[in-house]
């Protein structure tokens, strides 16, 4: 086993399957779902289903396609068809909790059609494009928690009622912010998707550290070349742009959350060069670590206009 595959199949408590896309049975094509914390839901995985995810207890990390954040109760997110996402939870009560997860996931391909036919529909078109990026959405989670319980109480045309209104809602919000800085929809077989899978989350966990294309394409059995069109397919990034990425988004939340220097800030996700840094901070924010820092609030507060003007934005930083 190589150290990658190790560090993907085992996890902390010592049982670790491989990366797999979660399937579902459906009654009709809104399926609600729950669980607590520990879970063997909690895992680095992707699905063909959108999915709205609430937590409701506990804190922790979320990983989404490419982006590393925290959370906490209240935190809603959107997740796209094959973007890979996780949840783990750091800060848990002793015996773990109940409930941790609201959960509504849908397919794509009903809601496409139906909305040719019924003209209200065509306005969640929008969020359904926005989420393969992941959509995180601010201010919500106290209002989502009563929708998603409305949900898990209904059935048929009086659960998809329920849906259609609150997706409704979600779509006219400003409140939001897209988190992966790539649409990472995979590979459509799954021994394919287990080693993408397998890439990324090594890169996640081991951020901090020099890791090199050349080493992952040893890892994974393929020649540099094969391994970099591999990789960009995946991601929609070279290796080298996905991980300076990974480690700038990083980097954000260390400005916004602590009081680090910035060269501090550098180190620590694993930059070894401060004005390569800078440099690429700059590339990818549009502005200096410390004029981030400074606009944080502003910025990344979750209002920032229009929703369309919002996605713009974040696009032309890609």
């Amino acid at each position: 086993m190589t150290s990658m595959e190790h560090t993907w199949l085992v996890h902390r408590d010592g049982e670790r399957k491989p990366p797999e896309l979660e399937r579902e049975s459906y009654d009709g094509i809104i399926n609600y779902l729950e669980h607590g914390y520990p879970s063997t839901r909690v895992r680095w995985h992707c699905h063909e289903e959108y999915e709205l995810h609430l937590i409701v207890a506990t804190s922790g990390r979320l990983f989404v396609g490419d982006y590393i954040g925290e959370f906490s109760p209240g935190h809603l997110v959107l997740t796209g068809p094959r973007l890979p996402h996780n949840w783990i939870s750091s800060v848990v009560p002793e015996g773990g909790v109940a409930l941790r997860d609201m959960i509504v996931q849908f397919a794509h391909a009903p809601l496409a059609g139906a909305a040719r036919c019924i003209p209200e529909l065509r306005e969640i078109l929008p969020l359904l494009e926005r989420s393969s990026y992941g959509v995180e959405f601010f201010g919500m989670g106290a209002e989502a928690e009563q929708h998603l319980l409305r949900i898990r109480a209904t059935h048929g045309a009086e659960r998809f009622a329920e849906f259609v209104q609150f997706m409704g809602k979600l779509a006219r919000t400003a409140n939001y912010r897209l988190l992966s800085s790539a649409s990472m929809r995979s590979y459509e077989d799954d021994a394919t998707l287990a080693k993408v899978n397998s890439v990324l989350n090594y890169i996640t966990e081991n951020y901090r550290e020099p890791i090199s294309a050349e080493m992952l394409a040893e890892q994974v059995g393929m020649s540099l070349s094969k391994f970099s069109r591999f990789f960009r397919k995946a991601t929609g990034n070279s290796f080298t742009d996905f991980l300076s990425r990974l480690r700038i988004n990083k980097a954000c939340q260390l400005l916004m959350d602590t009081d680090q220097y910035v060269v501090n800030v550098c180190y620590d996700v694993g930059f070894q060069n401060v004005a390569n840094f800078n440099r690429r901070f700059l590339q990818v924010k549009g502005v200096t670590p410390k004029e981030f820092r400074r606009q944080a609030d502003g910025r990344f507060g979750g209002i920032g206009g229009p929703p369309d003007a919002l996605a713009a934005a974040v696009s032309q930083s890609l």
